[in-house]
């Protein structure tokens, strides 16, 4: 199979990495992909949002099936246009894709079957979400930006002054742009974080595989939100007792509730979600595969990843049993010095060889210099993932492996799976 895959992040490199395991595999390429991909697979300057030349590129190649990677291409709607040219195509649908794109969207969804969630109010106007916030007398709140923020536009608020501030930030200054145009004001949830992953044809879905991932920048889980800082999989009280409840509450009823009310989702769904002491309820629904618990779930899995691909599109997913292995699987990302603020790229990336064969190392802001050699290219810069029989074997032979990597204003988390 020819096979295009979208995207240039950590994620991507760990699904090319996959999918370059793969019997069925003829060629791969990766648009636009980094220094990671390159290794295995073939780069194409191509930026994830621009669907016309990505669709071009499919025609001309002759591409077997097109792989999204991130959440904007789909909420962009690559997805619809390639299937109109009959070009198979790994995603939901941008009308699908809401329930990632639009939070207010899922929630509606959530509320009308039932799926386990916080109490919330949407507001589009700043004066009436100011009004709402200067009545409130529960904290701490959640406010999240309705739209696209890179895993960004949540804010934990401790008292009315910071959701005031938040509030400032999201719909009058609009630091991630029309995102905040609305604002959704969300009860906080108390309990233990998970991401829980599924593949759907659009009426099947796979076994669940979970992770937690870590997504302050500060140890200790302080200071802001990044788009994940490290994973572990699976957490420690994963069980079939949570997983039925999960599968019953949420992954069925969406899948379900998609196909009858909207348009099937034919995908990955992504539920984020708090474990608390009534159960899981939802804090947030994403139609892809997390980064960067990608880079932790996908060595876990014993499939040929473009089995479980083709089946998902081909409406056949019922016919092959997706596996994980029992080992504990941790990654922590070496970020660029300032991340997820300012930051300079264009540093060596330094160590790289002296890892060894069985550490994985996801390459996500890398590109390769005027001089053939690999430096940073982004905020978040590698994953270093292993494997280990527990979570403390796991995670010491990451850090271990950190040692020998580096490169000018590197900074990681040193709790990750701690």
């Amino acid at each position: 199979m020819k096979i295009l895959l979208v995207g240039s992040g950590g994620r991507e490199h760990a699904i090319a990495w996959k999918i370059n395991q793969s019997p069925r595999l003829e060629k791969l390429y990766v648009a636009p992909g980094n220094a990671g991909t390159r290794s295995v697979a073939t780069n194409i300057d191509i930026p994830e949002s621009d669907i016309q030349s990505l669709k071009n590129f499919a025609l001309q190649e002759e591409i077997d099936l097109t792989i999204v990677g991130p959440e904007t291409p789909l909420a962009l709607g690559i997805v619809d246009e390639f299937m109109e040219l009959g070009l198979p195509i790994f995603g939901p649908t941008a009308s699908a894709a809401r329930l990632e794109s639009s939070k207010s969207f899922a929630k509606a969804v959530m509320e009308k079957w039932s799926i386990p969630t916080g109490s919330h109010e949407v507001f589009s106007d700043p004066q009436k979400a100011v009004t709402y916030l200067e009545g409130l007398d529960t904290f701490p709140t959640v406010l999240k930006a309705d739209g696209l923020a890179a895993g960004k536009g949540v804010y934990i608020c401790q008292d009315k002054s910071e959701a005031m501030t938040a509030l400032n930030d999201l719909m009058v200054t609009k630091v991630f742009g029309d995102a905040g145009t609305t604002l959704i004001v969300e009860e906080f949830l108390d309990g233990w974080e998970l991401s829980a992953f599924a593949f759907s044809d659009g009426e099947t879905t796979s076994s669940l595989v979970a992770a937690c991932d870590y997504k302050r920048i500060g140890e200790g889980d302080t200071g802001p939100n990044t788009g994940g800082m490290g994973a572990f999989s699976p957490p420690k009280l994963w069980d079939k007792n949570l997983i039925g409840q999960i599968e019953d509450q949420v992954i069925n009823p969406i899948v379900q509730a998609m196909k009858t009310d909207h348009e099937p989702f034919v995908g990955t769904i992504f539920a984020g979600m708090m474990i608390t002491d009534k159960g899981p309820k939802v804090v947030e629904f994403n139609c892809r595969l997390g980064d960067p618990e990608t880079q932790v779930i996908l060595p876990l899995m014993k499939n040929d990843i473009l089995d479980v691909f083709t089946s998902c599109v081909n409406g056949e997913l019922k016919r092959i049993k997706v596996e994980w292995g029992k080992d504990t699987s941790v990654a922590v990302v070496l970020a660029s010095g300032g991340y997820p603020g300012g930051y300079a790229t264009g540093y060596l990336v330094n160590g790289l060889e002296a890892v060894c064969d069985s550490v994985n190392v996801f390459h996500a802001g890398t590109k390769l210099n005027s001089e053939g050699k690999i430096v940073t290219d982004g905020g978040r810069v590698l994953s270093v993932n292993t494997l280990g029989k527990n979570i403390n074997e796991a995670s010491e032979t990451a850090y271990e492996c950190i040692e020998k990597i580096n490169f000018d204003d590197m900074y990681y988390r040193k709790d990750i799976a701690k």
